[in-house]
């Protein structure tokens, strides 16, 4: 059983050793323990900083692409890199990271396919009462969209097996957290929570200049995800409440009309006209919706069979970075040249072995 931990990382090179610091090297259930960093075009010594601390695998993208394409990246990369369970956590060392033998556990016990870690907000004490607000907010209008029990939404601490993680297609450009646990609730997936602890804030968030930035970007995330997975309900809502509105409106000129005085409210006969044709637009844009949520649900089980393919040719990793030569081997790795199971080859569903193929396994 194979487990790695990836740390998506953009300009983290003062945060991530300690962050590092505290990830475990051996998890209880797990033969292998490997870490994985996700360079998001850093352009400051995120790379050296992590090639020092013995990270054994390290996928770097050009340019600054963003958390969510980041996350995708790194799981495409851990899949073909054979793991069996994967656990994403944050590089500025907000979590604790010996709670990851925690937030496997469900896994390894065979009760859920992912694990999204509770970082219990109402007692996180450097969260401001309107955040702790909005936290909890967001995450009842997530748990309505996925039918799932998930406290704490938006942490990023979270565990994957290996059917989770090859469903999970990140379409937001923005976020991954609320998107992968509204996929997780329509698809095969089991989804389980933990409590988890968290360390003292060590610097302001990079995702949210301001609270403002915070509120605006989470809720446009929120109502995009949600009218993506449940247009009809979004779009057929918002066309009863217009249609009721230009329903009254009517019943204000017909009253108006019948005491002698429609003359003076033909604007209201103009209005309720108006109204009416934006409910029937909004009746038809939850139709169209609801169509091409039917389709994106074949598009993503066309992409989840892509992905096992992929694996089972041994398709080499986007964006991977193989060891450079003289580096130290990290213990338990597997040496350039050598014939292993690094890129995945020898990796099927849910970790259980094909016959060995010649491929050169390759690693930080």
């Amino acid at each position: 059983m194979k487990l790695i931990i990836q740390i998506p990382c953009f300009n983290e090179a003062q945060q991530l050793p300690g962050t590092l610091a505290e990830l475990p090297r051996a998890v209880e259930g797990f033969d292998v323990v490997e870490w994985l960093i996700v360079d998001d075009g850093s352009t400051d010594e995120t790379i050296a900083v992590a090639r020092a601390h013995g990270v054994d695998h390290l996928v770097r993208l050009t340019n600054h692409k963003g958390l969510a394409t980041g996350f995708q990246a790194g799981i495409d990369t851990a899949l073909k890199l054979g793991a069996d369970v994967i656990v994403n956590t944050d590089a500025d060392n907000q979590y604790y990271g010996p709670d990851v033998a925690r937030l496997v556990r469900p896994i390894l016990e065979g009760r859920a396919d992912m694990v999204v870690g509770d970082r219990e907000v109402t007692g996180v004490e450097h969260f401001s009462p309107l955040k702790k607000a909005l936290q909890r907010l967001g995450s009842w209008v997530v748990r309505r969209a996925s039918a799932t029990s998930v406290p704490d939404t938006t942490s990023g601490f979270r565990a994957y097996n290996r059917e989770a993680a090859l469903q999970m297609a990140v379409v937001s450009t923005f976020t991954y957290t609320l998107e992968t646990i509204i996929q997780a609730g329509r698809l095969l997936v089991a989804v389980d929570h933990v409590p988890i602890r968290t360390n003292p804030t060590t610097r302001e968030s990079r995702l949210f200049p301001s609270m403002g930035a915070y509120v605006r970007r989470n809720a446009l995330s929120i109502f995009r995800i949600y009218a993506q997975y449940e247009p009809l309900r979004i779009f057929w809502s918002l066309a009863a409440l217009i249609g009721l509105a230009s329903l009254g409106v009517w019943i204000r000129f017909t009253v108006a009309y019948a005491e002698g005085n429609g003359k003076g409210h033909v604007q209201s006969l103009i209005l309720g006209a108006v109204l009416f044709i934006a409910a029937v637009v909004l009746w038809a844009l939850g139709v169209i919706g609801d169509l091409l949520a039917a389709q994106r649900v074949m598009t993503q089980r066309t992409f989840e069979r892509v992905r096992r393919i992929e694996l089972e040719l041994g398709v080499a990793p986007s964006h991977y970075e193989p060891r450079e030569a003289g580096e130290r081997q990290p213990a338990g790795g597997v040496a350039r040249g050598q014939p292993g199971d690094a890129t995945g080859a020898r990796a099927g569903p849910a970790g259980q072995a094909h016959e060995p193929r010649e491929q050169e396994a390759v690693r930080l």
